[in-house]
């Protein structure tokens, strides 16, 4: 079958390999039917390895690069160990990747995102989504609700980072976020913002095609080139926002960030850094704002299911390309590299003739 193997920076393949098989009772076999390419296969392809196993082999997938990528899958149930019971033969499914400690069908840890083992199928070893089939374990899979169609369970883990984002910044009813980067996961925090009933949102993005998007999901579109944005917010919100959410991974966004948040305000980092960044202390210790981070998701994936059920999340809000998986590299990486109007690129494998 054809897979994208992520080889070393900058250098993904798209080769032909063994199709996968099962080989323990808890794991199941799907076909891809879509895939999405992250901000963090992104980061994999211009400045890796950051998740992907190179000197050894990561400790829960037992692999080593070469890495099939993609994470970011829905896909059919074609065959089940003799032990699964969450999933069946023509059951239609999205993954939950995280390589965590598991037994039995079940993650072991109830905060399995925060495991030192953590990895991610697609990116630390497994079969990934960029290829025409898979296997994982059942703990790793959801199925998905009629209404919900294969190209939008696409979009459920990278809508599952958003959600997790805005559960644990703590925001209630009515209060104001700013969300600093309009790409795919500021768009879907912009969403899942919304989900949350929060009040005034703003969206701080350099690119005028995604801040118009960010607009047409109802937050209030600033460029930092033209306005000072720490200034701004505060005269919008009279004083500063409750919340703020770091979407960029650039590292002079990150102090912005924090400023924009009010006094005893909160400033949340959702990206994955390539580089260090640097903030004076003073900025949070006087008007005692807090600095969280947030990684992945942790039993979020239902929610968010739910949300599409009820609207959210749509197709046509966040996916701007397909591609078939022999041109992930030129029309998928390089596009998303050179075309920043590109939001979601959801990658097709080989259909059977």
């Amino acid at each position: 079958m054809l897979a994208a193997r992520w080889h070393k920076v900058k250098d993904i393949r798209v080769e032909s390999i063994e199709v996968p098989e099962i080989k323990d009772p808890h794991e199941v076999k799907v076909k891809l039917k879509f895939c999405g390419i992250c901000g963090s296969d992104l980061h994999e392809y211009l400045a890796g390895p950051i998740f992907i196993p190179v000197d050894k082999p990561h400790p829960i997938s037992g692999d080593v690069a070469p890495i099939v990528m993609g994470h970011e899958w829905s896909a059919e149930v074609v065959e089940v160990g003799p032990k699964v019971t969450r999933v069946k033969v023509g059951d239609r499914v999205c993954c939950e990747p995280i390589l965590s400690p598991h037994k039995d069908g079940r993650y072991l840890l109830s905060e399995y995102h925060l495991s030192p083992l953590l990895g991610f199928q697609g990116l630390s070893g497994g079969v990934g989504g960029f290829s025409e089939y898979s296997v994982v374990g059942e703990h790793m899979l959801h199925k998905i609700p009629d209404s919900v169609s294969y190209e939008q369970a696409a979009l459920v883990e990278p809508a599952a980072v958003a959600v997790h984002a805005v559960r644990k910044s703590g925001l209630q009813l009515g209060e104001s976020a700013v969300v600093f980067g309009a790409g795919p996961i500021g768009l879907l925090v912009i969403e899942a913002l919304k989900a949350a009933g929060a009040g005034t949102i703003f969206a701080v993005e350099v690119n005028e095609t995604r801040r118009a998007r960010a607009k047409s999901l109802g937050a209030i579109p600033l460029d930092p080139t033209e306005v000072d944005v720490v200034a701004e917010v505060q005269r919008l919100t009279d004083g500063g926002a409750d919340f703020t959410f770091e979407v960029t991974g650039v590292p002079q966004v990150l102090e912005t960030s924090i400023l924009a948040a009010r006094t005893g305000g909160t400033a949340v980092v959702v990206s994955i850094w390539e580089r260090r960044a640097d903030f004076q202390p003073n900025v949070l210790v006087i008007p005692e704002r807090t600095l969280r981070g947030v990684i992945c998701y942790n039993n979020d994936h239902p929610t968010v299911l739910k949300l599409m059920e009820q609207g959210y999340f749509k197709v046509e809000d966040f996916v701007t390309k397909k591609i078939a998986l022999k041109d992930v590299v030129t029309e998928g990486f390089d596009a998303l590299v050179a075309d920043k109007s590109q939001v979601k690129i959801l990658v097709v494998p080989p259909t059977e003739e």
